[in-house]
């Protein structure tokens, strides 16, 4: 962690505060008032395993207004350094290679709400108005990693805010339009792109995202994608794509997954398209069909990978319907799931930020944690699932806290050479 605090008055050491700030989303506290009655205890063992995880040698506990102080002083981009270097790790130790796409890495992107004030909270406060009333909020574009084994790990964040405004006062009209999903993800593809230059990766989104910047940023930056295909979003090239199904009843392949469920896929290959900056693209559609007795499902996709039997499964289940897992394990998670992303922690906006991005942090570890061989293995000695043995990931957290409170961890626990991270990929 970088230290931009006045050294002379440093009572609490930078590594040590970042540990306390993530034990306040990886204990599920919810409150930062909790981080002061269930942590802040001499008597327990707490002082000690922070020390340990943070390798300082504090002698006294902080309370939750030194936190504030510190995330507000150093503001968000350490704790977002340190998310990237996380997913390298990741990635560069081959951990999430099996959930590769064709080679590629599938990246989610959707955006989502994280505050909301009856009252103007600060000047860039998004607007929506309703009658008589206005409503002010925040949301935030997110891009995760996904996985079919329901991983969601969050590799770039981007807040969406109308900060652009105060800049656009004798500016078009078009610049003096809110903020939106679309002009945050122009932001957050130069910080992806810078975070992971050689990383090969397939964007997924709705059908937002089926447009001409998109497609152009994509293709600027040699990334693969997999977008949402709706006859709203693009409807003469969805005219022209039910036409050339019609007129090509061979491009059919269907499959029965398990008994009771058919899979039927039809294509077309080398579809263009001209965007509003004149500029041309070029793609593949596929269209699938899902049927279980009287149920019908229907799914519509746009890629950059030629389509064909052999690659139809993969692209459309874990490029397409996969995008889902950045809603189901992503943002339900971490608004229900006891990580409480919608909860206001403060007014600073480099607060905000700050403990938004430690959320983010946390969650990935669980989500190591949960999916990982360790847990699986002590599930696996009781001949249990691993929610069977401890009823929910919430009883997890709780006896993360009392771990932390009563036992103290030992140095066997930090042996580098016995750290490894290893995922159930079946």
């Amino acid at each position: 962690m970088p230290e931009t605090r006045y050294e002379p008055r440093i009572r609490y050491q930078g590594p040590f505060l970042v540990w306390w700030g993530l034990l306040l989303f990886l204990c599920k506290l919810g409150r930062l008032r909790q981080l002061d009655s269930e942590l802040r205890d001499e008597q327990t063992e707490v002082l000690a395993n922070v020390n340990a995880l943070a390798e300082t040698q504090q002698t006294t506990l902080p309370v939750s207004g030194t936190l504030r102080h510190y995330l507000v002083h150093l503001g968000p981009a350490p704790r977002a350094t340190l998310r990237t270097r996380m997913i390298r790790t990741l990635i560069r130790g081959k951990v999430l290679d099996a959930y590769r796409l064709q080679g590629a890495f599938v990246i989610a992107v959707d955006g989502t709400g994280h505050l909301s004030f009856a009252r103007r909270h600060c000047d860039h406060c998004l607007t929506q108005t309703h009658g008589e009333r206005t409503y002010y909020y925040h949301q935030v574009l997110e891009a995760k990693l996904v996985t079919g084994s329901g991983l969601a790990l969050s590799v770039a964040s981007e807040f969406i805010d109308n900060r652009h405004l105060s800049q656009a006062t004798a500016a078009s009209a078009e610049a003096r339009k809110q903020d939106c999903e679309l002009k945050a993800f122009a932001r957050l593809a130069v910080e992806l792109k810078k975070q992971y230059p050689q990383t090969p990766l397939c964007i997924a989104g709705d059908a937002l995202h089926a447009c001409g910047p998109v497609l152009q940023i994509c293709e600027d930056n040699h990334w693969h994608f997999v977008l949402t295909f709706k006859e709203g979003r693009l409807p003469a090239v969805w005219q022209e794509f039910q036409t050339l199904l019609a007129a090509c009843p061979v491009q059919v392949h269907v499959v029965q997954p398990q008994e009771g469920l058919t899979v039927e896929y039809r294509w077309v290959n080398d579809m263009s398209y001209e965007d509003d900056q004149q500029r041309h693209h070029t793609f593949h559609a596929v269209q699938c069909q899902v049927r279980q007795g009287e149920s019908r499902q229907f799914f519509a996709w746009i890629t950059d990978w030629r389509l064909t039997p052999q690659n139809l499964e993969g692209i459309t289940q874990q490029g397409g319907r996969q995008r889902w897992t950045i809603e189901n394990a992503g943002f339900n998670t971490q608004k229900n799931g006891g990580y409480e992303l919608e909860h206001v922690y403060g007014r600073d906006e480099n607060l905000l930020k700050s403990y938004y991005l430690l959320l983010q942090i946390a969650h990935l570890m669980w989500q190591l944690v949960e999916h990982g061989s360790l847990l699986q293995r002590v599930a696996r000695e009781y001949g249990q699932s691993l929610l069977g043995l401890y009823g929910s990931i919430r009883n997890l957290a709780r006896r993360l806290l009392e771990c932390l409170r009563f036992y103290r961890l030992g140095a066997e626990a930090f042996a580098a050479a016995r750290l490894q991270i290893r995922l159930d990929s079946s």
